[in-house]
């Protein structure tokens, strides 16, 4: 399916890119979440006509995630969950716990946007965790895992 993108989407395109996309991938995440619009001679004129305002939309998204980013870089959180003698968890923890313990400190971040590259953490100690705040704007935390 041709698509005309509304927003830039990562591995995809940027922001008015014509592209070709799977039919499934179109109907079922892009076209519902508002990032894109079929390419049809009617979506692509409406488009145009709307283009500035939507870089002008965009640059601001992007600006305030940066403003967050500045906030977020160099942070350390610390989250207390049981575990064991040898240092491990009960459990574990996931994006949604650190999303949670973000949002305690003031911060709203969307759990999706919490990225653990080796899985969820289930060993105490500290460890780095990616927050993708926008396709371009990506920053490191620090989290204190420790016991209770």
């Amino acid at each position: 399916m041709q698509i005309i993108l509304l927003e830039k989407v990562a591995n995809l395109g940027q922001l008015g890119d014509i592209v070709k996309v799977k039919d499934g991938y179109a109907r079922n995440f892009l076209i519902p979440t508002g990032k894109a619009r079929r390419a049809t001679e009617a979506n692509i004129a409406e488009f145009e006509k709307r283009r500035a305002e939507l870089e002008k939309k965009q640059n601001e998204v992007l600006e305030a995630a940066r403003d967050k980013a500045t906030k977020l870089d160099g942070l350390t959180l610390q989250i207390a969950q049981k575990a064991g003698v040898d240092g491990r968890l009960f459990g574990s923890v996931t994006n949604h716990d650190i999303a949670d313990a973000l949002k305690a400190q003031g911060f709203e971040v969307a759990k999706a946007s919490v990225r653990l590259m080796q899985g969820p953490l289930k060993q105490i100690g500290e460890h780095e965790v990616t927050l993708d705040l926008h396709t371009d704007v990506k920053v490191q935390v620090k989290v204190t895992v420790v016991p209770e």
